[in-house]
């Protein structure tokens, strides 16, 4: 497969996971609940789905052209994450979980789904 085919199905994806507008992903990352949930490493302040929350905001507002291997790479994760945490969907009412927050820091709201 070409780079460039490569690329367009990250695009595709990425754009088919991350279904909050980039205003509306700033604006859950600076929530209480958005900084509460989430895997922190060994002596990291901030969760791996709030950085990429911040990672996402920027590619969203990206130019897609300009963006680079970098971006693209932090794309097709959001991509992996987004589709393995929707797989764990726990019963009952999400509007309030753990499980709504960590997704939506990484740009998926799944109650719009």
């Amino acid at each position: 497969m070409s780079d460039t085919m490569d690329r367009q199905k990250v695009w595709t994806d990425f754009r088919d996971a991350v279904n909050m507008a980039p205003a509306k992903l700033e604006a859950w990352l600076k929530t209480p609940e958005s900084s509460e949930v989430g895997w922190s490493g060994d002596g990291e302040k901030e969760s791996v789905g709030h950085h990429s929350g911040r990672r996402i905001v920027e590619i969203l507002r990206t130019r897609r052209a300009e963006l680079d291997d970098e971006d693209y790479s932090h794309m097709r994760k959001v991509v992996g994450y987004v589709h393995r945490h929707l797989a764990q969907r726990p019963d009952g009412d999400i509007s309030e979980t753990r499980w709504r927050y960590s997704l939506m820091n990484w740009g998926h709201d799944p109650e719009k789904d």
